[in-house]
Parts: structure tokens; sequence; C-alpha cells
């Protein structure tokens, strides 16, 4: 390298530490060492001390700091020492290089302090925060306008609401930067309101015009908060500013429409984006996942892809929850393996792998993604706790829950976690450990029980068949009765036989989701069952009347990455005489077995061969036959239906899967149903 001057060294220095290249900073320090006398220029020391600690090379920084002559330490020196330590995360020692600084009397200047509130805020250390903020009041620089921001910023991230106010209200003058940290800290701890009047205010004292940053702030509260008006003002607002174009302002708005379920709008404006970055493919995938449209989210994930966007671990993650939500495996494992590509070994996409495997009824690969993640956090304890109950692995969820809360993870469970667990209890019909586990949730784990708990109580206490007790707890229960707890004891009364009770039940559904179908046909089945036709044919006829028409059931299947969908009494599909076929002798071999059809629940009051007619073209059957034919034996038949299995399927299925040897997983409106050897994991309640 030829000889180059002090300042052009310095630039090299300058443009390594640009560049994130250590191997060029020590490059050009070791020509400094060959070709220039000792002591060096003291502003070369500062960019080379600059150069280490903002790489993250501390020991080198340090030495260097060593063999920098006293004299020539300025606060440029430390102020470069702390900058770099503060932004290579070493938050300890950047404040115990300040104690060092001040003890050679050198005094902190307006760039020193914002480093250190950072420090502090990062420590969660309010103490240290306030000897600093008494050091900028001494000092006169608290009125600097970067100080004092990053003090409110400090003091909001540290909990202390009241000295954050004071300081916001002290501050001579505020810049946008300061009013962003206001309006940002009052998002993140969860006061959207407040968040909304600060931006208000910031329009009328007019100190400064708000910016992108203000705008996607803002958009955050409104979103949080679920202000729809407020954040169509602000669309109308952002036009009239001329930030239309502004690409980070846009995936705010679609972020903000989509969390407020107005998902034609979040399209509207991701069409208008001419320039989509990586952020706006993932944040209109969020938006389909977020509202359970998991076809149009795989469309955008399969665009972004052909754009040659980089996919994400948020993208990724997106992407596993979509497959989760219609349980489509084989297309989750191939984002599992793109995943594994693209990605380092990251929590979120962990958990979502869990999940996904989970909701796709593969428990094996559930497990597995599970015991291979480095790093686990409380979401995937509950995914694969999740996946366990819901696929009626319930002993395995209680103990999954004893490891979790002992001292070798030392886990606090939260809110969903012990949904999870008594959903478990529920399933495996243990009924005092369930009681026991939610009568310790307030005094042990300090949680409040919530409309899902006892939801799971009543389901628990329903299915093990004490039908009168759930219905007293229920009368008992201090918060209103939701939905799903009347729909757990309208469950119970039709597997139980408690048409009388179950009529009470369907009469709090019917107000409280009067446009369900699906409780009215509950009900009417159960007097069909009962032999009561006159009062089954009512309530077909009261849905008639107020213009409810019951949900069309369709199961559909996937073979060779083509999904195949059915519905009852299905002639259109292109191997129906094969279909048929496996029908037919499936229902000899099954007659053969000793196999009769459960008609209870048969829809109309029909002769009994009619009825056996009638149920056996249900949707899922189809399914199944056609699964028989174009899967493979050793590879387990998954099937989803988007109504609850009727008992004659679940019965017949549960007989197939043991005359004919396979695997069969059903995934319904409600739970999975794994039938293997004449047996399902729901045991027969579902």
């Amino acid at each position: 390298m030829p000889f180059l001057s002090a300042h052009a060294l310095g630039s090299l220095i300058e443009s390594a530490v640009s560049t994130q290249s250590l191997l060029l900073g020590r490059a050009v320090h070791a020509h400094i060492t060959r070709t220039l006398e000792p002591p060096f220029p003291p502003f070369l020391s500062n960019h080379l001390i600059n150069l280490y600690s903002k790489l993250d090379a501390p020991d080198s920084a340090q030495l260097l700091l060593s063999l920098t002559p006293t004299r020539y330490r300025s606060v440029v020196t430390w102020t470069a020492l702390i900058a770099g330590s503060v932004q290579s995360g070493h938050f300890t020692s950047a404040l115990l290089h300040f104690s060092n600084m001040r003890r050679e009397c050198v005094q902190p200047n307006d760039f020193t302090f914002p480093c250190l509130f950072k420090a502090s805020a990062f420590l969660h250390s309010p103490v240290t925060g306030q000897q600093l903020h008494a050091l900028a009041l001494k000092t006169s620089l608290i009125e600097d306008v970067f100080v004092g921001c990053s003090a409110f910023d400090m003091y909001c991230r540290t909990g202390l609401r009241e000295y954050a106010r004071k300081v916001f209200d002290e501050m001579p003058q505020r810049n946008i930067a300061t009013w962003n940290a206001c309006i940002s800290n009052s998002v993140l701890d969860g006061r959207s309101y407040d968040a909304a009047l600060k931006f208000v205010e910031l329009l009328r004292v007019g100190e400064e015009p708000p910016n992108s940053i203000t705008f996607c702030v803002f958009l955050n509260a409104c979103s949080d908060g679920l202000y729809l008006k407020l954040g169509r003002q602000l669309h109308g607002y952002v036009i009239r500013l001329g930030f239309r174009s502004d690409v980070s302002v846009l995936n705010g708005l679609i972020d903000f429409y989509g969390k407020c379920h107005e998902v034609k709008y979040s399209e509207l404006v991701f069409d208008e984006i001419n320039e989509r970055n990586g952020v706006s493919w993932c944040t209109m995938l969020a938006v389909y996942e977020q509202n359970d449209i998991w076809e149009k989210a795989f469309m955008v994930f399969l665009k972004a892809r052909k754009e040659d966007i980089k996919p994400t671990e948020f993208m990724i993650s997106s992407a596993l929850s979509a497959c989760a939500g219609m349980a489509v495996l084989e297309l989750g494992r191939s984002i599992h393996g793109l995943a594994v590509k693209s990605c380092k070994s990251n929590v979120f996409v962990g958990s979502a792998l869990v999940d996904m495997y989970g909701k796709c009824g593969n428990i094996e690969d559930c497990e597995s993604a599970f015991y291979e993640m480095p790093e686990r956090n409380l979401i995937t304890w509950n995914a694969v706790m999740g996946g366990y109950a819901h696929q009626g692995y319930a002993d395995m969820a209680l103990n999954l829950f004893e490891e979790m809360t002992s001292e070798s993870h030392d886990v606090v469970p939260n809110y969903v976690t012990l949904v999870c667990v008594l959903t478990a209890c529920s399933r495996a019909g243990t009924v005092k450990i369930g009681m026991d586990i939610f009568e310790s949730m307030r005094k042990k784990y300090g949680i409040q029980p919530g409309p899902e708990h006892y939801a799971c109580v009543v389901d628990m206490l329903a299915r093990a068949g004490l039908v009168e007790r759930a219905y007293e707890f229920i009368k008992k229960m201090p918060v209103p009765p939701t939905v799903s707890v009347w729909g757990a004891l309208l469950g119970a009364c039709r597997v139980y036989g408690k048409p009388e009770l179950g009529k009470v039940a369907a009469d709090n559904l019917f107000q409280l989701d009067p446009k369900d179908s699906g409780n009215h046909v509950i009900l009417s089945n159960m007097f069909a069952a009962a032999g009561r036709w006159e009062e089954a044919n009512l309530v077909r006829k009261e849905m008639k009347d107020v213009g409810i028409k019951k949900g069309a059931g369709f199961s559909w299947i996937s073979v060779k990455n083509c999904v195949h969908i059915f519905q009852a009494k299905d002639t259109i599909h292109e191997r129906y005489p094969e279909i048929q076929a496996m029908l037919a002798k499936l229902k000899r071999d099954m007659k053969a077995a000793g196999y009769t059809a459960d008609t209870n629940f048969a829809l109309y009051d029909l002769e009994e061969e009619e009825k056996e007619s009638e149920v056996w073209y249900h949707s899922e059957k189809i399914a199944l036959a056609f699964g028989l034919i174009a899967i493979p034996r050793g590879v387990p038949i998954r099937i989803t239906k988007n109504l609850r299995v009727c008992v004659d399927c679940h019965s017949a299925i549960k007989f197939i899967s043991g005359i004919t040897g396979r695997e069969i997983i059903v995934r319904d409106n409600n739970r999975f149903h794994c039938f293997k050897d004449y047996q399902c994991s729901c045991r027969d309640y579902w």
C-alpha cells in the first residue's frame, strides 16, 4: 500500500465502519503502525477505537484505549468507545467506560448522554438513568433536544411514566423525533388512546410537521385500538401531504386495515404500491393469514417468491400459520424445507413449525420440530401442548405440562397454556386433575380464569357424563356464559341423550348467536334421535322461517400436491366410478364383518333403509373412498371437513380403519380424529 496521509487513513477507517469490514479496518491499522511514528494523531486513535467498538471487537478497542496516552483521551475518544459498546449490545461495558471517563475528569457532551440513556433503558436500570439525568441537568445538556429525547425515551422504557411526562413537558424545544418517541412509547405501553391524543397535539402545536415514522407509529396506535375511523382520516391526510408514494407509510396502512378486518382496503393500498419491498409482501401475507383467508395468503407467498423476494423469518412464519389453518401438510413440509435453506435457527419459525405440524395432525414431526429447537419460548411449549390435546394425546399433554413447570425448565404458564391443559383434561376425562388445575390457576399461577377456561371445565364435566353438574357450574360462573360454554353443554346433551337440558342450552345459543345453523341442526338431530320428530321438524321450520340455512358440508383430501374436494352425494369427480366401486366394496365388507349403520341422527323421518342410504354418501366417506384408491398403503389418509363429523361417519371410519389396516386422520371443525385399529383418539366423544 503506498504512503497515505493521516486524513486519508482516517477516511479509510470510516469506510471500514460503514461497510462493516473489520478486515479492512485491521489492514489500515497495520499500515498506520508500519508507516507512522507513535504516538499516532489523536483523531486516528479515535477512529480506530470507534472502528473496533462498532464492529464488536471490544478487546481490541480496550487495548487501543490503554495504549493511548491519557492526555490524548478526549470526550470524543470515550464517546466513540461508549457508542460502539451500545451499538454492539454491550450495555454494562458502556456504563463502565463512562465511569472510567468520569474518573479522568472528562466531561460528557451531547453525543455521550443519548448513548448512556439508551444503555440504561436496555438494562432496565431507572436508578442509573436518574443519575445520568441529574448530571445532564447540572451540565445544562438536558436542554439539548437529542439529550432530552433520549432521557424521555429511557423513562418510558423503564416504566417511569410520570418522570417521562415531566421531561417531555419541560423540554424547551421538541423535534419530530421526540414526538415520534412519545407516540411510539404510548403504543408500546398499550396506551393507544394516549398515542392518538399526542398525535393530535403535535398537529395542533405545529412545531414540526409529521414524517413517515410519525404516520407509521400512529397507524400502530389505530391498529391496536381498532380506531378505524381515525385511521381512515389519517389515510386522507397522508394523501394530502404527498406521502402516497412512501412505501413505509403504505405498508403501515396495509397492516392497519388488515387488523381492523378491512381486507379489501388492504388490497387496494397494496395494489397502489409501485415498488413493493419485502415488508409490503410480508404485511399483505400477514393480513390474509390473520383474517383466515389462507388461500390468498398462499397466493401472495408464491407471487413474492416469483418476484425474487427473499423469504424472511416473518414471511415463513406467516406462511406456516396459513398451512396450519388449512391443514395442508405437504405444503407445510415444502415451506419447512425452504425455512431450512433460507432462515437461521429462529424461535419464531420453530414455534410456527411446531404449531403447523400439530394442527396438520402429524404429531411425530410436531415433536421432532419441538425437540430439535435450540431455544424455546412459551409459545413453543403451548403449540406442542395444544397439538397433543387436540389430537387426543391427553396424557402426553399433561406430562409435558409437568415437565414445563418443573425446576429444570421453570417456564411460567400463561392464559393459553392453561386452556391447552384443561382441554387435555377434558379429552382424557380426568375430571379430578382438571378441577385441581382449574382451582390452582389463581393461587399458584396468578391467572384469572377466562371464558375459555370455563368452557373447558364445562366440556370436561359434560364429557364425563356429569351433564347436570356442568349445568350447575354454568349457573355459578362469575362471568356471563359464552357460545363455547353453552355449545359444550349442548354437545354433551346430544351425546348423552338429554334433550330437555339441550333445549335450555340451545335457547341460550340462539340468543348469543342466532345465525349459526349448527346449533339448530344439533337440537333438531337430538330430537330426531329421541324419536320426537314433531319437535325436530319444528326446529327445522324455525330455521327456514328466519332464513337460516345449514352450511354445505365439504371434505377435502390432498394427493400428489392436488386438493380434491367432495360434497355429499358427489358424482362429478373424474374417478367417480372407482369411488362408487370402493364404497360398494366397503359396504359389503363392513356388513360381512357385522357393522350396522348408526341412523339415530339421520335428518329425516325415513324408513331404515333410506336412512342408511342417506348417511352412506356423506362427503367424508366419499373422500375416504378416494383416499383408499389414490394413496398407497403405509401412508396415512388425511381428510379435512368444514363441519363436524356425523355419528355414523365416525363409527364407519373407525370400522374401516380396522378392516383395511389403514391409519385415517380426520380434522373436522372441532378437533382431530385419529382412527387406527377400530379405535379413535377422541374416545368416541366429539
